[in-house]
């Protein structure tokens, strides 16, 4: 597909789809400049080096007219400096295939040995880079004739970042997920990027997740334990600093946990059930009040905590071996990677640089700094609004449930 003059694809089809681009040498010592939307990054040249494991690219020489399986990875000496790979080693005709990682490893000219093309550049097209975001609004908002007749472009970048990260947290698409298994410790780290969790599940055998749900009501890992000297005094150490001891709050949870994993087949369940049957009692309390298992703890998913004092997120018994997904929230700042906003949002991105340097200038006039940030919060909804993606063909679906009919 030829690339249209002035389009915003710059990508043709096979860098797209195969994470390739071809180049046909004309000389030794060339350098070759690579257009795909990921750009490379670069650890060594050399096979053997632990920095070659770094490189998210591969660089691929053929001798004979670029024929299948006539492909050799290069070996020999080249650098890579933003995008431009010069490679000294090469004869004129020679055919240069650089190729973009696919998540498994993956090798030019032998796609079919490794299983689905995977590459770090797909559904790029729906996003924009934060360094766009700046550079847009410093060309389209800045200047002679605007509102806003000079700006520093170091507060544009403070304020697209500020931006970027309230935006992660209720806006934009920024939940990640992690698969884990839990170990017998019964404690997973936090994801070096954790924000807040948005959801914990269980993975059974067939895949299909099942809800976790928090023990804030149930237990708590307390954030200091100091130990306590016969009176109920915190014991020092020779610095002056409390003595941490270990939490009997999650030994007893732990050693316990098990019965509320399963919380319909437990002690607890066949008590009140007698009860129900012989008093008339509730789950809840006596007579009078409601009856049957109270829903915040009846369920036999498990439990989990969030242990801030360790920086990892704590299981109950039952779970331990238990393949889980953790998703989460993060800033979206974190990684250059991350520094994406979905082009359903950029428009909103601008209202707010708008607003925030408008807003934080002296002598602005109240009724301008009003109106920009009216329009912040109307561009704002219409972003929340479009990235929900509601469709109305699902939530049919979902309701041709309540037209069911029940028996009795």
């Amino acid at each position: 597909m030829p690339i249209p003059n002035g389009g915003l694809i710059t990508e043709t089809n096979e860098q797209y789809y195969a994470g390739t681009q071809i180049f046909t040498a004309v000389g030794a010592n060339q350098s070759f400049t690579t257009t795909f939307n990921t750009d490379l990054i670069f650890g060594s040249f050399d096979l053997g080096s632990a920095d070659y494991s770094l490189n998210n690219f591969k660089v691929y020489i053929s001798t004979n007219n670029g024929l299948p399986d006539s492909y050799t990875e290069v070996q020999s000496p080249y650098t890579v400096v933003n995008n431009v790979i010069t490679i000294p080693a090469v004869n004129v005709g020679d055919i240069i295939a650089v190729q973009l990682k696919i998540l498994d490893g993956g090798e030019y000219g032998n796609r079919d040995a490794v299983g689905e093309t995977v590459e770090d550049n797909y559904g790029g097209y729906s996003y924009i880079t934060l360094n766009d975001i700046i550079d847009n609004f410093m060309v389209g908002y800045v200047g002679d004739g605007k509102l806003i007749q000079t700006c520093k472009k170091s507060d544009a970048v403070f304020f697209a970042k500020r931006g970027l990260q309230e935006f992660s947290y209720d806006t934009l698409k920024s939940v990640k997920s992690q698969e884990l298994t839990v170990p017998p410790s019964l404690s997973v780290v936090l994801p070096q990027d954790y924000v807040n969790y948005v959801r914990v599940s269980r993975v059974d055998s067939s895949g299909v997740k099942h809800i976790i749900y928090p023990a804030n009501n149930l237990t708590i890992n307390p954030y200091e334990n100091p130990i306590q000297d016969n009176v109920g005094v915190p014991v020092q150490d020779t610095v002056g600093d409390n003595i941490e001891g270990s939490s009997l709050t999650e030994e007893r949870w732990d050693a316990n946990s098990s019965a509320f994993s399963n919380f319909n087949n437990s002690l607890f369940d066949n008590f009140f059930a007698y009860m129900n049957y012989e008093y008339g009692y509730g789950y809840g309390g006596p007579f009078g009040q409601r009856y049957g298992l109270e829903p915040q703890i009846s369920q036999s998913n498990g439990w989990f905590t969030i242990n801030d004092r360790e920086g990892k997120m704590s299981f109950s018994s039952g779970l331990a071996g238990s393949l889980i997904v953790l998703e989460y929230i993060s800033d979206g700042l974190a990684y250059d990677l991350d520094s994406r906003i979905p082009k359903m949002a950029e428009e909103a991105m601008y209202a707010h640089l708008l607003y925030s340097i408008i807003s934080t200038r002296a002598g602005q006039s109240e009724g301008v700094v009003m109106r920009f940030r009216r329009d912040r919060s109307a561009k704002l909804r219409n972003a929340k609004i479009r990235l929900s993606n509601i469709k109305t063909d699902e939530i049919v679906q979902t309701m041709r449930g309540k037209s069911k009919w029940l028996k009795f």
